[in-house]
């Protein structure tokens, strides 16, 4: 997943955004074809993912700053490090939930023309839009922890085929 520095790729999240879809569609029109409900969701989840991408978000730019020589501060490297995780983690919850809610949706098309599974779908939709909105906050965020290292390798660097080196870089 994160091979040779370029952590989570925009591909990734797209990829698991749509797997969760194409796995989570064919289960929930199995479970509302049997009569039962789709699982509740609410306006206060859209709330908190749009919170949470706000602090993935908000996390990174201490580091962006620190990293463009603009900080005022010493950066605690542990903190660095803990911020690219969570950014990264915030890209790939935010796919999958995403998926999820974007198959919610889909479940509901051919009933969009009631105004109460529209009311619904409308809501599944602002989920999805908030999920997507934390997956980019994270991708975000992630660029903004990258450290551009130029063509500065050192002999340790050299692919010689065992890749117990790339898990040290």
């Amino acid at each position: 997943m994160v091979k040779d520095g370029r952590g989570v790729s925009i591909r990734l999240v797209l990829l698991l955004g749509l797997a969760v879809t194409a796995i989570a569609y064919p289960g929930l029109r199995v479970w509302t074809g049997r009569g039962n409900e789709l699982p509740p969701a609410s306006w206060g989840a859209v709330i908190v993912l749009v919170f949470m991408a706000c602090g993935v978000f908000f996390a990174g730019l201490p580091i962006r700053r620190f990293l463009r020589g603009q900080a005022k501060k010493p950066l605690n490297p542990l903190r660095a490090m803990r911020t690219l995780v969570l950014a990264q983690a915030a890209a790939l919850t935010g796919a999958l939930v995403a998926g999820w809610y974007l198959a919610q949706v889909v479940v509901l098309f051919p009933n969009l023309d009631i105004d109460s599974v529209r009311a619904v779908a409308v809501r599944l939709g602002a989920l999805s839009a908030a999920a997507v909105l934390m997956a980019i906050a994270g991708l975000v965020a992630q660029a903004m922890c990258r450290v551009d290292g130029g063509g500065e390798r050192d002999d340790a660097d050299v692919d010689d085929g065992d890749d117990t080196n790339d898990l040290i870089h």
